[in-house]
């Protein structure tokens, strides 16, 4: 119960969280925000971690308190969300043959292999680069593209691309507004935009399903 009210605590204001870890942790927070990139995308049992908002909150934190390195950070993030979608690809490969047989296996069901399957026929490698930036779907693309069997070269290339996309834009985004009076004011309100802004391509996408 502890735990789920700390991760609703998290979700809600990751800045104050990130805060905290810096008073109590100072510089093992760099390992901390590592550990938890590396969770939300290598384990799929965990995609309710707060990406988006974390990254934002990062560099926001950077440049208004100057005790983490955005030059250190940002590396560091992308290597983290790089080992993780690894981690979730080979398990998916190593488990593929198990969805294929079975309707379902816990939560996760056979047709979502082959709608995902089908959905990286149609767009190509940029689908990778598109989920990244899609809550709970960059944490379950990786798994299902292994499970797929998307060759591992090309899904290594657009990976690349879209954690170094994602970690940068938003790290960055944070870090250069984190200056600002009206954002620091304002940040819960900010937090809930980028959640909703991130969510849009799930809403669209239950809507379009819904009404076909």
């Amino acid at each position: 119960m502890e735990f789920i009210d700390f991760l609703l605590h998290f979700l809600k204001d990751p800045l104050t969280v990130l805060q905290q870890f810096l008073s109590v942790y100072d510089t093992l927070t760099y390992l901390i925000l590592a550990l938890i990139i590396f969770v939300e995308t290598g384990l799929i049992v965990m995609p309710l971690l707060p990406g988006d908002s974390l990254l934002f909150a990062t560099g926001l934190l950077a440049a208004s308190t100057g005790k983490l390195d955005i030059q250190l950070i940002i590396p560091l993030l992308i290597s983290a969300a790089l080992l993780g979608d690894n981690v979730n690809y080979y398990v998916g490969k190593n488990f593929s043959r198990y969805i294929k047989v079975k309707e379902r296996i816990l939560f996760f069901k056979h047709e979502y292999l082959v709608q995902t399957e089908s959905f990286y026929q149609q767009h190509g490698g940029k689908a990778v680069i598109i989920a990244r930036f899609i809550p709970i779907v960059r944490t379950v693309a990786p798994f299902v593209a292994g499970a797929g069997n998307m060759k591992y070269g090309k899904y290594l290339l657009f990976c690349l691309l879209g954690a170094t996309l994602w970690v940068s834009s938003i790290t960055l985004t944070g870090y250069f507004l984190g200056s600002n009076d009206w954002v620091k004011h304002h940040f819960e309100k900010i937090v809930l935009s980028i959640v909703f802004i991130s969510f849009l391509p799930i809403i669209g996408q239950f809507i379009k399903t819904k009404f076909k």
